[in-house]
C-alpha cells in the first residue's frame, strides 16, 4: 500500500479484517484480549497483523477498554508554576503506576472542560483530576455532580485537587492544601514582626482558594485584637501583572503600610518590581511575602518569605487516591498541611 507521492500508507483494522476475512469487529476481539475466538481465526488476525504491520489506534483501544490505562489531568493555565509543578507529580505517579498521563490546558474554558471530560469517559479512563479553584455555587455543586456521577457510571473516578467538595454523597475524591491555616501561619509571622499595616493582594473575591487566604489573613489579624483596615484588602488575579499593578494602584492612592502580603508568589514578583521602580527598599522600606514557594521564589531579591504548598505530591496524592479503589465510590477528602518558609523579604519593625 502507498500513499500519493510514493509514501507508505498506514494499514487500518478493516485492511487486517480483509486480509484475515474476518469483521472489523472480530479484529478488535482478537486485539483486545477479552472475547473469546477460535484458534484459528485468532491466528489468521494476528498473521495480518504482523504481515500489514498494523499498529492499533491508541484511542480506539481505550474505548475498548484495553491498552496503557489512562489518567487525565485538567487544569486551567499549564503556564502556571504552582500547576506545572503538580502536573509533575501527577505524570510521575501515573507512570510509576503503569498509567498514561493526558495534560488538558482549558483557559478556563468550561466548555473545553467539559469537552474533555466527555473524552476521557468514553475512553473509560481510570480517573479524571480536576486542578484549581473556584467558585462555590449551586451551578458549581451541580455541574460537578453530573461530571462526577457520568464518570461513576462509566467505572472512572472524579479527582479535585483545590476545587471545592461536593459533600459526602458524592463520588468524588477531594484533595486540598490548607490555605486559610498557610494564610494565617504566614500573616502571623509578619505581625510577630512588628508590622500593623499590612496591605493584601489577594486574588479573585469569589475563588474559594482566595477566600481561604483571606480568612487566614483575616483570622491572624484578629488572633491579636487587631481588626484590619478594608483599604488594605484588594481583589485581583494570581498573576504577576495583577501583583504589579495592585502594587501601583496602592503607591497612587498613597496607602500606608508596613509591609504586603501576596496571594501567590507570582503576584508577590509582581509587587517586588513595582516597589523596586518606585525607589523603595524591601524589606528596608517594605516588607514583602508570597504564597506557594514555587522555586524562583528563592532567586528573586530578596529572596521571598512564602508559605510551602506540596503541590507534587499533591499530584502524587491525586493519582494515588484515585486509582484506589478500597472505599468504593464513597466520598473522600484529603487535606494537605502546608508551612511558612521564612527567608529575607520580611523585616522587623517598630521598637
Amino acid at each position: 500500500m502507498t500513499r500519493k507521492g510514493g509514501g507508505a500508507a498506514r494499514s487500518t483494522i478493516r485492511d487486517v479484517a480483509l486480509r484475515a476475512r474476518v469483521s472489523a469487529s472480530t479484529v478488535s476481539r482478537v486485539l483486545g484480549g477479552e472475547y473469546p475466538v477460535s484458534a484459528d481465526t485468532r491466528a489468521r488476525v494476528l498473521r495480518a497483523v504482523r504481515e500489514l504491520d498494523y499498529v492499533a489506534d491508541a484511542r480506539a483501544k481505550a474505548i475498548a477498554g484495553s491498552g496503557t490505562p489512562t489518567l487525565a489531568f485538567v487544569l486551567e493555565d499549564i503556564t502556571r508554576p504552582s500547576f506545572a509543578h503538580m502536573a509533575q507529580g501527577v505524570e510521575r505517579e501515573a507512570a510509576r503506576l503503569g498509567h498514561l498521563c493526558l495534560v488538558c490546558s482549558t483557559d478556563g474554558n468550561p466548555k473545553q472542560e467539559l469537552g474533555f471530560i466527555e473524552m476521557m469517559r468514553a475512553q473509560r479512563a481510570a480517573a479524571v483530576i480536576l486542578v484549581g479553584g473556584a467558585a462555590d455555587t449551586p451551578e458549581y455543586r451541580e455541574r460537578t455532580r453530573k461530571i462526577a456521577d457520568s464518570l461513576a457510571s462509566a467505572g472512572s473516578r472524579l479527582v479535585l485537587c483545590g476545587r471545592p467538595p461536593l459533600g459526602p454523597d458524592a463520588p468524588v475524591t477531594a484533595i486540598e492544601y490548607d490555605n486559610e491555616g498557610g494564610a494565617h501561619a504566614l500573616v502571623a509571622h509578619v505581625l510577630t514582626q512588628g508590622h500593623r499595616r499590612v496591605l493584601f493582594l489577594g486574588g479573585p473575591p469569589d475563588h474559594t482558594t482566595a477566600q481561604g487566604r483571606v480568612r487566614g489573613y483575616l483570622d491572624a489579624h484578629r488572633a491579636r485584637g487587631l481588626e484590619p483596615d478594608p483599604e488594605l484588602l484588594l481583589h485581583g488575579d494570581f498573576t504577576r501583572d495583577c501583583g504589579y499593578r495592585l502594587m501601583r494602584r496602592a503607591l497612587a492612592q498613597r496607602l500606608e503600610f508596613t509591609a504586603v502580603v501576596a496571594a501567590t508568589d507570582l503576584v508577590a514578583a509582581g509587587a517586588l518590581t513595582a516597589l523596586h521602580e518606585a525607589g523603595l527598599d524591601v524589606p528596608g522600606d517594605v516588607s514583602l511575602a508570597g504564597y506557594d514557594d514555587i522555586p524562583f521564589a528563592r532567586d528573586l531579591h530578596p529572596a521571598l518569605t512564602t508559605v510551602h504548598v506540596p503541590y507534587q505530591e499533591l499530584g502524587r496524592l491525586a493519582v494515588r487516591s484515585a486509582l484506589d479503589r478500597s472505599a468504593g465510590d464513597a466520598a473522600t477528602h484529603l487535606l494537605l498541611g502546608t508551612h511558612v518558609v521564612v527567608r529575607d523579604s520580611v523585616a522587623h519593625v517598630g521598637p
